[in-house]
């Protein structure tokens, strides 16, 4: 059951820890009743504790800024995660049309990297595969594309009219379909396989 939270209109999912920054910048747990850091959050983050986080004053909730906050500190003080081509490619979304379709796809992409973490481990581990994240990649591209000619109307019918000879362009579309379809297939049956 979700409660409302003192500081806004927000509905807080029930179990949720709500945390309050403060203008001196301090962060304080309601949970425990004590003041933390972000090194605490990103703790929290790791142990998968749900929490929300709202500005004290204005009781606006600032969880999507701490949490970048969080992810600047890492990049700058420990091992840097996120390669800097990665990073110019997600600047380089904003104001883009697929603007919108990006949290989702990111979300779907690190969903699925998760849920294949440990068989992916396992596969490094083994040898059996020879580049289990190229997989991943090809299935999140295949998600985009699938996303991309689900929410842009039209885009489909664009492709077909770009490329004037139709029956080779369906042919070649119907070829690049049936083999990525080949590729998810042996990609599911090796993960599978190592599931067991």
């Amino acid at each position: 059951m979700a409660r409302k939270s003192n500081e806004a209109s927000i509905e807080v999912p029930e179990g949720t820890t709500v945390i309050k920054k403060y203008a001196n910048r301090r962060l304080y747990n309601t949970a425990s009743s004590s003041y933390i850091t972000l090194d605490d959050l990103a703790k929290m983050v790791r142990d998968n504790v749900e929490f929300v986080v709202f500005d004290a004053k204005s009781g606006d909730d600032i969880t999507h800024s701490i949490l970048t906050q969080i992810i600047m500190d890492e990049e700058s003080n420990g091992e840097q995660m996120l390669p800097v081509s990665f990073l110019r490619q997600l600047i380089g979304m904003y104001g883009n049309s697929m603007q919108s379709l990006m949290p989702s796809y990111l979300e779907a992409s690190m969903t699925n990297f998760r849920e294949n973490q440990s068989k992916i481990r396992e596969a490094f581990e083994q040898g059996l595969a020879k580049n289990p994240l190229a997989a991943i990649h090809e299935t999140n591209m295949a998600m985009m594309r699938a996303a991309a000619e689900t929410f842009i109307p039209g885009a489909r019918a664009k492709k077909a009219q770009a490329s004037k000879p139709a029956t080779k362009a369906a042919d070649t579309s119907a070829d690049e379909i049936a083999a990525l379809r080949e590729q998810m297939a042996a990609m599911q049956k090796k993960l599978d396989e190592l599931g067991k």
